[in-house]
């Protein structure tokens, strides 16, 4: 998020400078995890093995911890997101690049909003599916190893659900983005 705040100033320079800077800082991120992983030293609390085929060495290469992000988790997301940013102001026109300006114009409001719709949806469709939900309703702490048998979803259901709660996300993001837009009040620019 800090370094979000940090790019910030790259919009406000030249699109063909900072599209190629971008490019240039990307190819820099994704090279230093690469040799920073080879290496295997530095970077990420554990360290990846070879395995019994190239797939799984890859997967245990490619497996950086997440919560607290580590250094190599930050270089392995945010250099392909760079390189998305710089090809997607290429076509900043098309209803895709729209759709993910109206997300970007409100970035809080869409992440605490998504919580809710995430978890709402796995409970209808886990009563759809007559599957117990009272579990999802306890306390975090309390809910580790907790979660009863044969319950969940395949990953493709999982899919449509994130889908779905994106799609049914987008008109009310719209239409904040559209008061955010209207009104001047200094609240708004937090949420």
């Amino acid at each position: 998020m800090a370094l979000g705040f940090a790019f910030g100033a790259l919009y406000e320079i030249d699109s063909e400078r900072r599209r190629r800077l971008l490019i240039r800082i990307s190819i820099v991120s994704i090279g230093l995890f690469v040799l920073l992983r080879a290496v295997n030293v530095y970077g990420d609390l554990f360290k990846w093995s070879v395995q019994r085929t190239a797939t799984y060495t890859f997967l245990s290469f490619m497996n950086v911890t997440k919560y607290p992000p580590s250094l190599l988790y930050l270089l392995a997301t945010l250099g392909p997101a760079m390189i998305f940013l710089a090809l997607a102001e290429r076509t900043s026109r098309g209803w895709l690049s729209r759709s993910l300006i109206v997300f970007g114009r409100v970035p809080l409001f869409y992440y605490l909003l998504q919580w809710y719709v995430a978890h709402g949806l796995a409970i209808l469709l886990g009563l759809v599916a007559l599957q117990p939900v009272a579990w999802q309703f306890m306390n975090f702490n309390d809910r580790f190893g907790t979660q009863p048998p044969n319950t969940g979803f395949r990953l493709w259901v999982v899919y449509v659900l994130w889908i779905t709660g994106v799609l049914l996300l987008y008109p009310l993001c719209k239409w904040y983005a559209d008061v955010k837009r209207r009104r001047n009040d200094w609240w708004l620019s937090y949420l």
